[in-house]
């Protein structure tokens, strides 16, 4: 391989920067959605020797038993990709080296559907996500720090979206419910990014599930050779759970909302690790304080996770408003890319 795909720059390519996933019901089955390459987003899906999956954990452990496997080709001349969907099943599906077989094919642009009801569609689309930069720098470095989020200087009434206007490239698929047992099954599911190593195998590149985790809590640290990124989340309560209840336990405690810091901690570290989307398949989705049943794509995750890291709300002035475009009621259900509220 002439790439070197064991450099740090090939790691670091943002086509397989997963920026958010989504977990909700759509019209006909239940919608996986992974987004990447948030902030140059018109750079279309990496295709050399790299895979994008959908992991689905279907009994609970915390480790997949179905993935759903897309690669790309090269871009055409016009921009456009072509790309494949394999699913793998049982130990294949934690397998990097198995072959699954072949479900769909099709055209980043254009929607692609089995005659039982899978589709699947992959492009660059409206980013869902929104947030304000200074807020989450407050939130972050009071965590990091064990102190309250210093917001002296936010003014709510000039609150912006730091992806305002921005284009992702998404993969969006939809499943019948069947597949998974139907309506009342519980499911797991995160995404992850996977590239060739120079040697011949490969490596995990980047994952992804709840929102704003490794954000938050930076288990990210070169130096104590900490990857997040390149673990499990059948992993993550040995690996980051005692980091979680460090971080979590200094800042409720400097917050003072919660009557026990650390049980407040522990609780965190129980929502979170492993880290996952949790779903009952054909319900309604919903990310809020009070309940988490996947993602949709108009919650309003920045300010839940923060009440529930530090006990008491902190609020961003935006709401779905402040996204960029608006999602669709129809299949892929994102909005058009360089659309605007």
């Amino acid at each position: 391989m002439s790439h070197h795909h064991d450099s740090e720059l090939a790691r670091q390519d943002p086509r397989l920067d997963i920026s958010d996933t989504y977990l909700f019901r759509g019209t006909t089955g239940t919608v996986f959605v992974v987004n990447v390459n948030p902030l140059s987003g018109g750079g279309g899906f990496h295709d050399d020797e790299s895979r994008y999956e959908i992991k689905v954990d279907t009994d609970g452990d915390a480790v997949e038993d179905i993935t759903y496997r897309f690669t790309f080709s090269a871009p055409a001349a016009d921009g456009s990709q072509r790309w494949e969907l394999s699913r793998l099943d049982g130990a294949a599906a934690r397998d990097r080296f198995a072959d699954g077989p072949v479900l769909l094919t099709g055209t980043t642009g254009e929607p692609a559907q089995t005659p039982e009801g899978l589709r699947a569609w992959a492009g660059p689309a409206g980013d869902p996500f929104w947030i304000e930069g200074t807020v989450v720098t407050a939130v972050k470095t009071g965590i990091a720090q064990g102190t309250a989020p210093d917001l002296t200087d936010f003014e709510p009434a000039r609150a912006a979206n730091l992806f305002a206007g921005t284009t992702v490239q998404a993969i969006v698929l939809e499943v019948p419910d069947e597949a998974f047992g139907g309506a009342g099954a519980a499911i797991g599911f995160w995404g992850s990014t996977v590239l060739a190593t120079d040697a011949g195998g490969w490596r995990q590149i980047n994952r992804c599930a709840n929102p704003l985790l490794n954000t938050l809590f930076d288990l990210e640290d070169a130096e104590r050779h900490i990857d997040f990124n390149a673990t499990e989340p059948a992993e993550d309560r040995d690996r980051y759970g005692a980091e979680i209840l460090r971080a979590a336990e200094r800042a409720a405690a400097a917050v003072g909302a919660v009557p026990d810091a650390a049980a407040h901690a522990a609780r965190v570290r129980d929502l979170f690790l492993p880290d996952l989307l949790r779903y009952e398949v054909g319900s309604e989705a919903v990310f809020a304080v009070d309940r988490r049943n996947g993602r949709g794509l108009t919650d309003c995750v920045p300010e839940v996770m923060f009440e529930l890291v530090l006990g008491a709300p902190v609020k961003l002035g935006l709401d779905a408003s402040s996204a960029t475009g608006v999602p669709s009621d129809v299949f892929p259900y994102l909005s058009v890319a360089g659309a605007r509220h």
